[in-house]
């Protein structure tokens, strides 16, 4: 993998970490998004991530918070509001992406989605967070190229 696109990787991995806080305190909080992304912006140093989609992870996933609850909720096996918050941003992020980042495979989005569950979530969330979006790329993708996904 060449040093650019291994760098334009971990800035993305950067933006989904720094997305999953600015959206976890937004569920905690309620404060307005546009203060939320100044405030980080102005508290963290974002020369390694990709603004860009941090930005629209945030907006978007702020935005659609109910229609994307909607959409997971069948895949699930628990009501949204027994999830941790930390699993419902994560879930909802994953969901947006498989949605609406074609561009981006899904073995990646669920595969950031678990790394993001290791590093913040309860300890079997990760398990979880595979399952239920696992099931719902095979029904958003394109059903050939959404092979069973394990990670190791």
């Amino acid at each position: 993998m060449s040093n650019k696109t291994e760098s334009r990787f971990e800035f993305r991995r950067r933006a989904r970490r720094r997305a999953l806080q600015a959206l976890y305190q937004w569920h905690l909080t309620g404060m307005d998004v546009g203060e939320i992304l100044i405030q980080f912006r102005e508290e963290q140093d974002f020369s390694n991530v990709d603004t860009e989609l941090f930005a629209t992870l945030v907006r978007k996933v702020s935005k659609e918070q109910l229609d994307l609850d909607q959409k997971i909720a069948p895949f699930m096996d628990r009501p949204i509001a027994q999830l941790d918050v930390i699993e419902h941003v994560i879930l909802s992020m994953g969901a947006y992406e498989l949605l609406h980042s074609i561009e981006v495979p899904h073995q990646v989005v669920i595969d950031e989605a678990i790394n993001l569950a290791k590093l913040f979530g309860a300890e079997q969330g990760h398990s979880y967070i595979n399952g239920v979006l696992d099931k719902a790329a095979k029904q958003w993708r394109d059903p050939a190229s959404c092979l069973p996904f394990r990670q190791a």
